[in-house]
């Protein structure tokens, strides 16, 4: 059974992307956007086995060419949560911005700051002797703080949205660690790593989540020149 466990895992992630798509319509095209843009993401695992983690995969995939199915699942399913899990606890929308509010001075940085955190990856993946998923966090937050730059009405977006997905990926990693409570031993590399475990939880996961989240709450607003306003329904009880 543990050998499935990746691939359950991401099933589990992946259900919860479809209750959010099935129940709030409104959130539908841009969990569908965010997903496609993060799904090919989950191609990078080979720099990440057995560097930071090995686990067991479907067809014995990750260990006999570094890429599995599941990561490509999980990447898809976190994206679209990540990307609306503020609008979800907050009750916000998106709506686009009106072309004069494009012209601010911090806006010609806009499509630089987009490709901030893939040139951090790259520099400290090839620079420095650094494990990938450190580079990976490194990379993810200073993507975010880029943002912040160019988009400071996101500001609460970004730190809040960052702390509710550590929230959830910390609730959704813990809940398989009673039923197997050695996956972690087994399957990460924790002597490359800090050691450090939360509850069981590895403090780089908690890390990986936290700058993932981060980033991944602005990136539609900021990729589509969007900003957030309260829901419609919620402004209707207010009226």
């Amino acid at each position: 059974m543990i050998d499935y466990v990746w691939l359950i895992w991401s099933l589990i992630i992946l259900a919860v992307w479809g209750m959010i798509f099935l129940f709030r319509k409104d959130y539908r095209k841009v969990m569908l956007k965010m997903s496609l843009i993060t799904m090919p993401f989950g191609l990078t695992e080979p720099l990440f086995v057995p560097q930071y983690w090995n686990p067991p995969s479907l067809f014995d995939l990750a260990k006999s060419t570094g890429f599995d199915i599941e990561s490509l699942i999980f990447s898809f399913a976190i994206g679209g949560i990540g990307s609306v899990l503020y609008q979800l606890v907050f009750k916000k929308v998106t709506v686009e911005m009106h072309p004069s509010e494009r012209t601010h001075r911090r806006h010609r940085m806009h499509r630089y700051i987009l490709f901030v955190p893939p040139v951090v990856f790259l520099i400290l993946a090839y620079f420095t002797s650094l494990n990938h998923i450190y580079c990976g966090i490194i990379a993810m937050f200073t993507g975010a703080i880029a943002t912040l730059y160019c988009r400071p009405d996101l500001k609460g977006k970004i730190w809040i949205g960052g702390f509710l997905f550590t929230l959830l990926y910390f609730i959704y990693f813990g809940s398989i660690l009673p039923f197997f409570p050695e996956y972690v031993n087994l399957y990460w590399n924790l002597d490359a790593l800090t050691h450090i475990l939360i509850l069981g939880v590895p403090l780089e996961e908690l890390l990986f989540a936290f700058t993932f989240g981060m980033y991944l709450s602005s990136l539609f607003e900021h990729l589509y020149w969007q900003k957030l306003q309260e829901h419609p329904l919620k402004m209707h009880v207010y009226e």
